[in-house]
């Protein structure tokens, strides 16, 4: 027991040399911590990158009604003889012959019926439906964050919560010795408080691990590779929040980046049909050229221009398919859009009736652990006085370490009930 008595001061004395420590390290506050995510985090960098290949292909459907111009340039020499050159019999000595080609040649779109501009919006579309697929990204980073965030909050105060009670429990364990030594105690109230700290010495290195754990979910979620070289700002307080299911969910059908995502994608499918059925009619496309040609210097030059209309009579029923497949893809976007309603729905409702429970969970908490340390007091008073015996006392610590750590997980529960409440709504909710 001295042993252990020993370690565990220097434990202690180890804690209180990297409170002092803490205490110079910088403080960020949670949207500090947010910010570093969104700058840090390489799964917001791939969202954004996708997004940016949405533009791209945006222009590359927009390239289509632009004027397209090429030129081209070729050098040719041949070995052949006259009759060989002019299809005349006879016969000849072999020469070489050189031909030189340039020009420009130019083409355009002129009427299609749209079918462009419809491929123009249904890129459109998709980029949208991208960006919100950024966004969604950017609400899950900013979700794991304040739920890492509180975690660490809520496992550095568990951890207080254990060395006080264990510090609680020393005291018992002293006192229980110097009752003994004098008789007015027996031996079980000694071992019994023994057993007592040794239990509380395991749930402080429980408490100790759950704090590391928490800190690399914490850096993890901020997209950190370093260490955590900063202490966060304790915000773990209830705070006054109510929004009244049906507004939440109004809220929550309108702004739900899945929703946006998906809806863009219908707009980019209907489009897309547009597109494909135009496929039928005619398309007409000017064009022009410019060349130079010859054997020797000055070239010849000629130029051309004209317009060709392109009139589909008959594809084997490919603009056909083409056509129903558009259709049907939209059809089954329209289904999930449906179903990612219920399910979003789903998460409101699930969501509100969390924070509701949370909050009345941080209610009897409160209680509770005012209870808990009165009993307490009351059983340290009578175990002094001698009326009480050493069951009572420990019943009463453990009660009192139980509610204590009660309470700080009902104020955890209510932080990422909050946090999930605002990822299914798709909008931060006002702070006070």
């Amino acid at each position: 027991m001295r042993r252990r008595s020993a370690a565990l001061g220097f434990a202690l004395a180890g804690l209180v040399a990297q409170s002092v420590f803490a205490q110079t390290l910088p403080t960020r506050t949670l949207e500090e911590c947010v910010a570093i995510a969104l700058e840090r985090q390489p799964k917001l960098g791939a969202a954004e990158a996708g997004v940016d290949a949405g533009r791209q292909r945006v222009r590359q459907e927009i390239a289509g009604y632009l004027p397209q111009i090429s030129a081209s340039a070729s050098a040719s020499e041949s070995m052949t003889s006259a009759a060989q050159k002019t299809g005349l019999p006879g016969s000849g000595s072999s020469q070489r012959y050189a031909y030189y080609s340039t020009g420009f040649s130019l083409s355009q779109v002129l009427f299609d019926f749209g079918r462009n501009l419809d491929a123009i919006r249904s890129a459109q579309a998709l980029r949208d439906s991208l960006a919100a697929d950024a966004d969604t990204q950017r609400e899950t980073i900013i979700r794991d964050v304040k739920q890492a965030y509180f975690d660490l909050l809520a496992a550095r105060r568990l951890q207080g919560v254990a060395e006080e009670t264990l510090r609680s429990n020393q005291r018992q364990l002293e006192q229980a010795r110097g009752r003994y030594e004098v008789g007015f105690a027996t031996r079980l109230d000694v071992t019994r408080s023994e057993v007592l700290v040794a239990n509380t010495e395991l749930d402080l290195l429980t408490a100790r691990n759950g704090v590391l754990v928490a800190e690399q979910t914490l850096r993890h979620a901020m997209g950190l590779t370093e260490p955590l070289d900063f202490e966060l700002v304790d915000m773990l307080e209830a705070r006054p929040v109510e929004i009244p299911e049906a507004r939440a969910l109004a809220i929550a059908l309108d702004h739900r980046s899945e929703l946006i995502s998906i809806r863009a994608q219908i707009r980019a499918a209907e489009e897309a049909i547009s597109a494909r059925w135009k496929e039928h009619l005619p398309d007409v496309t000017g064009g022009a050229n410019y060349d130079w040609s010859g054997s020797t210097s000055p070239l010849r030059s000629s130029w051309s221009y004209g317009a060709l209309v392109n009139v589909p009579l008959f594809s084997g029923g490919l603009i056909d398919a083409r056509v129903g497949e558009a259709r049907a893809n939209a059809r089954a976007l329209g289904f999930q859009e449906q179903s990612l309603e219920q399910d979003v729905a789903l998460e409101v409702r699930r969501s509100t009736l969390d924070l509701a429970r949370a909050r009345e969970a941080i209610s009897v908490s409160e209680r509770a652990r005012e209870q808990a340390r009165e009993n307490l007091e009351l059983a340290e008073g009578r175990y002094q006085a001698g009326v009480g015996n050493v069951i009572e006392l420990t019943d009463a610590q453990a009660q009192r370490a139980s509610a204590e750590a009660e309470y700080v997980r009902a104020l955890y529960g209510f932080h990422t009930a909050v946090a999930e409440l605002e990822r299914a709504i798709g909008q931060e909710l006002p702070r006070s």
